[in-house]
C-alpha cells in the first residue's frame, strides 16, 4: 500500500518524509472533499435523476479538484523539507509494506496518509502504464475484490469494467487528458458506476470509482412512474370521449328496444349492438382503473362474506385441477371499498394464477388483520405507512415470476401471454384499483414457492350507519317535475331528453353553460332539477352550478361526467346536496337515480 504514497509523492517530485502540519491539513482537506463532493453527487443523482449531464460535471469537478489539492499538498510538503544530501543515507530507509505499514508512527506524515488512502471512502485505484494494477485502497477491494488482498497484484485493469457500448476499457487507460467513464462491472456485468481518470508522471494513472448501481435503478424507477402517469392521463382522457360515444349508444339501443320487444325480427340485433357496446364500456373502465379515475362506490363489507359469495364463480374460473382454499382470521376488521371493484381484483388474480399452474395446483386466499408492527414491505417497494390494516393475500403454487418480469408486472399493456390472449391491462388494472381505495399491493414470490399478491386495505373501524344498506330497486321509473339538461355531446343530450320525457318528465335542453343561465334568468318556468355535464367549453358544471347556487340555493343537481367523481369533487365541497351519474349510464340507470333524487 505504501506504494501508492510512493507514487503521489513521486509525481510532487519527492518524498517529503519530513512534511509539517499544513501539508497533512492540505492533504487531509483534499481527501475530504474528495469523498464530499462524490457524496453531493449521489445525493443529487437520487432526488433528481434527470439532471444526468449535471451530475457528471459535479462528479468530474468532484474528483479533479481534490485530486489537484493532494498534489499541490506534496508538491509545497516537499518544498518546506529540508535540503539533503543526495549521497547521504536516507534515515527512514526505503518504503515497506510489512513492518512500517502495519505499525504506522505517527512521527512520520506518510503513515498518516497512507491511513486515509486506506480507509477513504471512495474506490481509489494506481494503474501501472501496462495495465496493471499497481495498488488500490480497501474501497476498491470491497467493490471489485471482496477485500481480497492476494487478487490486485498484477489484475489487468481493463479486465475488471466494460463500457456500455463495447468499446475495450483499455483505450481509456492511455488517454492522456483527466477523463470519466459510465462503466459496467460484476460477474455478471450487473453493477455499475462512473470512473475517473487522472493522469501521473511514470506512465502511471489514477482511478476515481463511484459505484452508481442504485442511482440507476433508481433512475429507470423514476422514468417508469413518469411513463405511467403519462399513460394514465392519456388513458383517462381517451376514457372520457369514449364514455360519452358509448353512453349515446347504449342509450338509443334502450330507447328501440323500448319499441322492439322479444320476437321482432330487429330485436336480436338491438340486443347484439349493446352487448358489444357493453363490452368496450368494460375495457374503458378497465382504462379509468388502471389511471385511477373510474368512479367508486364503496360501501361498508365484511370480506369474509364477499369471498364467500364469490368463491363459486372463481371455482369454476380456475377449473377443477386447481383447489381453492379460504383461510380467514379471526375478528377481521370491515373494510369500505366498492365491492364489484374488489371482486375484479380477486377475479384478475384468481385468473393469472391458473394460467401459471398450468391447470393443476392450489389457490389460496387469506385474510387478516395486521397490526402496525407486522407490517413489511417487500424490498424495493414503497413501505406501508403505520395503521391498522386488513390483508389479503393470493398465494399459488405455480413456479412464481421471474425477477426481470417482476419489475414490469404491472406495467400497462406488459404480458408474458401470446399475442391475441391477454390485453395486458389485468394487473394494471388491480394496481389501480387497489390504489384508488387507499389501499396498497405487493406482488413477490413466496418464501414456499409460487407468486404471492399482498392486498393492504386500511381497516374500517368506524361505526357502521344504517344507512350503508344499499336501496331497493325501483321498478316503476316514471315521474314528474321539470328538469333542465346541459350538456355539450348533441348525442348525449338527445338521449337524455328521450329519456326522460319518456318516462314522463317536461325537459329542456341547453348546450352551454351560457344557455343554461340565459334559460334560468327567464323564469319562464322553475326548474325541479338541474342535470349538467361536467366538462364543456367556456363554462364547465362546477361554474354553473355555482351561479345557479347563488340565486336558487335549494336546486337538486344531478352531474354528469366521464371522468370519475374525485376530479372535480374538490370544486364542489360548499355545495349540498349534489348527485352524481357516471357515463357511460342506460335509460334504466339516469332515470332511477332523477327518480331517486326528486324523491328526496
Amino acid at each position: 500500500m505504501l506504494q501508492s504514497l510512493t507514487l503521489l509523492e513521486a509525481a510532487a517530485g519527492g518524498r517529503g518524509r519530513q512534511a509539517g502540519p499544513r501539508r497533512m491539513l492540505c492533504m487531509m482537506l483534499g481527501l475530504l472533499a474528495l469523498a464530499a463532493g462524490a457524496a453531493v453527487a449521489g445525493w443529487l443523482a437520487v432526488v433528481t435523476p434527470v439532471m444526468s449531464f449535471a451530475l457528471s460535471a459535479a462528479a468530474v469537478l468532484a474528483a479533479l479538484i481534490p485530486t489537484a489539492l493532494l498534489w499541490r499538498a506534496i508538491g509545497e510538503a516537499q518544498q518546506t523539507q529540508p535540503t539533503r544530501d543526495p549521497a547521504s543515507p536516507d534515515p527512514a530507509g526505503p518504503p515497506s509494506a510489512g513492518e512500517n505499514a502495519a505499525q504506522p508512527n505517527a512521527s512520520q506524515p506518510r503513515h498518516n496518509l497512507h491511513g486515509l488512502f486506506e480507509d477513504g471512502p471512495i474506490s481509489i485505484a494506481i494503474v501501472g502504464e501496462d495495465g496493471a494494477l499497481a495498488d488500490c485502497n480497501r474501497a476498491f477491494r470491497l467493490l471489485l475484490f471482496d477485500d481480497d488482498r492476494g487478487a490486485v497484484q498484477g489484475t489487468d485493469a481493463a479486465a475488471l469494467f466494460a463500457l456500455p457500448d463495447d468499446q475495450p476499457f483499455t483505450l481509456a487507460l492511455h488517454e492522456p487528458a483527466p477523463s470519466s467513464l459510465e462503466v459496467v462491472f460484476g460477474p455478471d456485468q450487473t453493477e455499475s458506476g462512473t470512473v475517473f481518470l487522472g493522469p501521473m508522471e511514470g506512465g502511471y494513472r489514477v482511478l476515481h470509482v463511484i459505484e452508481t448501481t442504485r442511482q440507476k435503478k433508481l433512475e429507470v424507477q423514476f422514468a417508469q412512474s413518469q411513463k405511467m402517469l403519462a399513460v394514465g392521463k392519456l388513458a383517462g382522457g381517451i376514457a372520457h370521449d369514449f364514455n360519452n360515444l358509448l353512453t349515446a349508444m347504449t342509450g338509443f339501443c334502450d330507447l328501440l328496444l323500448l319499441r322492439h320487444q322479444p320476437g321482432d325480427p330487429s330485436f336480436a340485433d338491438i340486443m347484439q349492438i349493446k352487448h358489444n357496446a357493453n363490452r368496450a364500456a368494460n375495457l374503458v373502465r378497465q382504462l379509468l382503473a388502471f389511471s385511477r379515475q373510474q368512479t367508486l362506490q364503496p360501501r361498508v363489507m365484511t370480506l369474509a362474506d364477499m369471498i364467500a359469495d364469490l368463491s363459486s364463480l372463481l371455482r369454476r374460473l380456475i377449473g377443477a385441477g386447481i383447489e381453492l382454499r379460504v383461510e380467514h382470521g379471526a375478528d377481521v376488521c370491515p373494510v369500505r371499498v366498492d365491492r364489484v371493484q374488489l371482486e375484479q381484483v380477486l377475479i384478475n388474480l384468481a385468473v393469472n394464477a391458473r394460467d401459471a399452474m398450468q391447470g393443476a395446483g392450489t389457490l389460496t386466499i387469506r385474510t387478516r388483520d395486521v397490526q402496525p408492527s407486522q407490517v413489511n414491505a417487500p424490498p424495493r417497494q414503497p413501505p406501508l405507512p403505520v395503521g391498522r390494516w386488513v390483508l389479503i393475500q393470493v398465494h399459488d403454487s405455480g413456479p412464481g415470476i421471474p425477477p426481470q418480469i417482476l419489475e414490469r408486472i404491472f406495467e400497462p399493456f406488459f404480458t408474458t401471454k401470446p399475442v391475441g390472449e391477454g390485453t395486458g391491462l389485468g394487473l394494471s388494472t388491480v394496481f389501480g384499483i387497489i390504489k384508488q381505495t387507499d389501499g396498497y399491493l405487493y406482488a413477490e414470490n413466496a418464501a414456499d414457492g409460487g407468486a404471492l399478491f399482498s392486498i393492504y386495505l386500511p381497516a374500517f373501524t368506524e361505526k357502521v350507519a344504517e344507512s350503508q344498506s344499499p336501496a331497493p330497486s325501483r321498478a316503476d321509473l316514471t315521474g314528474e317535475g321539470s328538469i333542465l339538461l346541459v350538456e355539450d355531446e348533441d348525442p348525449v343530450r338527445m338521449f337524455g331528453a328521450r329519456a326522460l320525457r319518456s318516462k314522463g318528465y317536461r325537459v329542456t335542453e341547453a348546450r352551454t353553460g351560457q344557455a343554461a343561465l340565459a334559460l334560468l334568468d327567464q323564469e319562464e318556468e322553475a326548474f325541479d332539477l338541474l342535470i349538467t355535464d361536467v366538462v364543456m367549453p367556456e363554462m364547465d358544471g362546477p361554474a354553473l352550478i355555482e351561479h345557479v347556487r347563488a340565486t336558487k340555493p335549494n336546486m337538486r343537481v344531478i352531474c354528469i361526467s366521464g371522468y370519475a367523481e374525485s376530479t372535480f369533487r374538490d370544486k364542489l365541497v360548499e355545495f349540498d346536496n349534489l348527485h352524481f351519474l357516471a357515463k357511460p349510464f342506460t335509460l334504466q340507470q339516469l332515470a332511477g337515480t332523477v327518480k331517486e333524487v326528486m324523491a328526496g
